[in-house]
């Protein structure tokens, strides 16, 4: 049985904008959409005391696969991770954004690592994971300076 391989990945990317500022769009799940292709929808289905999301489901497609996922955020100063509750290619999925403030810039620490049930040829792994990580970093700093208008 040919075993599917685990993603790692870390990458960092400074954002002209505060943590909160930050936070806030990435807390903003409905917009998800707009800013990440691979999102096809994303509900929220439960939020903590701090009025951010806690649980939300999403449909996502990479790699050619449809995955509908439902995720567990955790909210912090100035981090927020999360983590698959179920989903229909996965079977696992942590990730965390670390935000360090630096002046009026933000240093942004996104970590992933998934272990897809389906296994997929290395380069189509490496090509979804590089999508994953641009839009996560690329996509979230073009997100945050349009809501900031900037």
């Amino acid at each position: 049985m040919v075993r599917a391989m685990a993603i790692n990945e870390t990458r960092e990317i400074v954002i002209e904008a505060s943590p909160e500022d930050i936070l806030d769009v990435i807390a903003d799940l409905e917009s998800l959409t707009e800013w990440s292709g691979a999102h096809q929808s994303s509900e929220v289905l439960e939020t903590g005391e701090d009025g951010r999301p806690s649980k939300a489901k999403m449909k996502v497609k990479a790699a050619g696969i449809t995955d509908e996922q439902v995720v567990a955020y955790t909210w912090g100063d100035n981090v927020v991770s999360w983590t698959l509750v179920s989903s229909t290619a996965q079977r696992s999925q942590d990730a965390s954004y670390t935000l360090t403030p630096d002046g009026d810039r933000t240093k942004v620490k996104f970590q992933i690592s998934v272990d897809p049930l389906i296994p997929l040829p290395g380069f189509v792994l490496k090509r979804a994971a590089k999508g994953t990580i641009d839009t996560a970093t690329e996509g979230l700093r073009k997100q945050v300076l349009k809501v900031k208008g900037k």
